[in-house]
């Protein structure tokens, strides 16, 4: 299997992939995909049973507005995560979606939504638009997440040391 990944320093060690900040990763049945530092970044997990594909992302910013990587941005990082996985045999009307992360960091006199709140209804949005389900979610909060996806099993673990350990 061919390792899609929006930064091409990331690294396959054995069966786990890494993912970092503004990127995003495609992997096998024999792949456990993770990330960690989840604050205002959302985590999106997508998974197809049927063939044992699963993609991770984790941006940054809701709406990609012009320039810049678009693993950064929530739209197109699953947009680009989604062609990555029908690539590799995928199929957009068999993928489901998990979410983790868009916390409240940082309270700001605002009216306006937080950052995450923002990203978390972009995910939304994006993902209804593409018809993918989303099947769990652990969203919100003001505490950071890490996450880890097996690809055998599509189960998607969101450690954090605020509210504990889950598995969507």
């Amino acid at each position: 299997m061919e390792i899609y990944t929006s930064d091409p320093s990331t690294r396959r060690r054995s069966d786990r992939i890494k993912v970092g900040i503004a990127d995003f990763a495609v992997g096998d049945s024999e792949s456990l995909l993770s990330t960690s530092g989840l604050g205002s970044c959302v985590g999106v997990a997508l998974y197809d049973a049927r063939v044992g594909v699963a993609g991770l992302a984790h941006a940054m910013l809701p709406v990609r507005d012009g320039e810049g990587d678009e693993a950064k941005y929530v739209d197109t990082a699953i947009h680009a995560l989604v062609v990555a996985m029908e690539r590799e045999g995928a199929a957009r009307g068999r993928i489901r979606a998990k979410l983790a992360g868009g916390s409240t960091m940082f309270e700001f006199e605002s009216t306006d939504e937080s950052i995450g709140d923002r990203n978390v209804a972009a995910a939304r949005e994006t993902l209804s638009a593409l018809g993918i389900p989303v099947e769990g979610a652990d969203v919100g909060g003001e505490h950071g997440r890490s996450l880890e996806l097996d690809g055998a099993t599509g189960e998607l673990s969101v450690r954090s040391a605020a509210s504990g350990d889950r598995t969507l």
